[in-house]
């Protein structure tokens, strides 16, 4: 299982770079060419993995050497969750520290003056817990990864001495790469009744911020918890309520001009103004073709854009008619509340329930589920249980089980594998959307 531990390190370096906490606290240029070189080793090893894996069978010395990757492997996710880990904390205590500001205002002039008088230090003194504490954090990391990329190194050199088989064509960058996504209806659906339910009520009702057009509705969760399989669920079915309709797979990082030519594409296929560059143009035509009328937009995996952006992108969306509607699915919940505004209206998507994942593991191992002996059935379970509820985790693990639907042994391997121990074994499913 060496090759799932390096696309779960792949796929977590590829996403350092947009998480929060990390810009929080960017990493110097030294470290960012570090971990440029840490993805370029770990493409190059798992372009042989496949190989290495079978081989390891009748050769000792592959196995050591895909124990030794194990190794650096464990290793390397331990640093990446310290370090996002330390990071979160210290981003935690910073807002809490914001809060009291705001709280114990009046409290805190009379401390400053106190401190003015009681320690007449320089306030260089007491600046550990921002920059020097970033500081320290940066370093810090900067030295484990160092480490890291000096052992993978080695285990990069001695990958020549085998002379490993490519793997079959499989393209690592199709791997990182955010897949896009469409509103053509999910051919089989597995739960998630409620929140469809409550989301149509949403979308349809008459709501208190009723003269805000258009009225924005977020769908926050974690990647592969089915944001996008909800939003496409509740879009086919209601669509036809409104005047216009259309679903946008939202560009990262946020381009106005990209998402503005996706809408005008889809609501008016003739406009040749689709073809502009100009973000004034776009914004007219999108005006012009949803002016007066009840729509409904739904932007697919929205990120980080910044405030400026997201304003001014739904300037001409305001002159739709009352009813309209914006459903917006996203990883991140500073997004919704604090970018769009849209806390009243927010809807947070939990685990899907036990039966649900267990019946689409099933199907994704092209298995039906009531004719599953015992033994398969328990095993399938356990194995569930520790997708924790993700959808795309119990998906890509049944179509990894697929063709080894007849295996007992491979399943029970599965089970027992290392990589259920790594902290961040369910980043490999984070990439991409159910």
């Amino acid at each position: 299982m060496a090759g799932v531990l390096v696309d779960v390190l792949l796929e977590r370096l590829a996403t350092l770079a947009v998480d929060k906490f990390v810009q929080e606290m960017k990493l110097v240029g030294e470290v960012e060419q570090e971990i440029e070189d840490l993805i370029r080793k770990l493409r190059a090893i798992q372009a042989v993995l496949e190989d290495a894996e079978q081989r390891q069978v009748t050769e000792a010395r592959v196995k050591l050497w895909l124990d030794e990757l194990k190794d650096v492997s464990f290793d390397m996710d331990d640093v990446i969750d310290e370090w996002i880990t330390r990071v979160e904390k210290h981003l935690l205590e910073k807002q809490e520290k914001q809060q009291k500001k705001v709280e114990k205002h009046q409290l805190e002039k009379q401390e400053k003056q106190q401190k003015k008088v009681c320690f007449p230090f320089p306030s260089s003194c007491f600046r550990f817990g921002q920059v020097d504490y970033k500081l320290f954090l940066r370093r810090e990391i900067a030295v484990k990864v160092k480490e890291l990329n000096e052992r993978l190194k080695k285990i990069e050199e001695n990958k020549q001495s085998f002379n490993f088989q490519q793997n079959t064509p499989r393209s690592v960058p199709e791997l990182l790469q955010r897949p896009k996504t469409t509103s053509l209806p999910n051919a089989e659906t597995f739960g998630r009744d409620s929140e469809k339910n409550l989301l149509i009520s949403k979308l349809l009702s008459e709501s208190s911020e009723e003269s805000k057009v258009p009225l924005i509705i977020p769908v926050v969760g974690l990647g592969g918890m089915g944001k996008t399989y909800l939003a496409n669920l509740v879009y086919n079915e209601i669509k036809t309520h409104f005047d216009k309709s259309t679903w946008v797979c939202v560009s990262h990082p946020f381009d106005e001009i990209k998402n503005a030519q996706a809408i005008i594409e889809e609501l008016d296929k003739d406009n040749s103004s689709k073809s502009s560059n100009v973000l004034q143009t776009l914004m007219q035509c999108i005006f012009d073709l949803i002016k007066g009328k009840k729509f409904l937009l739904v932007l697919d995996d929205v990120w980080y854009p910044k405030s400026s952006q997201w304003e001014e992108f739904i300037k001409p969306l305001s002159k739709g008619a009352a009813g309209s509607r914006v459903l917006v699915t996203t990883r991140n919940e500073d997004v919704a509340t604090d970018v769009m505004n849209a806390t009243t209206e927010l809807v947070t998507l939990k685990g899907l329930g036990e039966a649900s994942c267990l019946s689409l593991f099933y199907h994704s191992a092209d298995m039906v589920e009531n004719n599953v002996s015992k033994e398969f059935h328990d095993i399938g379970l356990e194995i569930v249980k520790r997708c924790n509820g993700l959808p795309l985790a119990a998906k890509t693990l049944g179509s990894l089980m697929r063709n080894k639907k007849n295996n007992i042994r491979e399943w029970r391997d599965v089970l027992k594998s290392k990589t259920w121990e790594l902290k961040g074994c369910n980043k490999m499913f984070f990439g991409h959307y159910y």
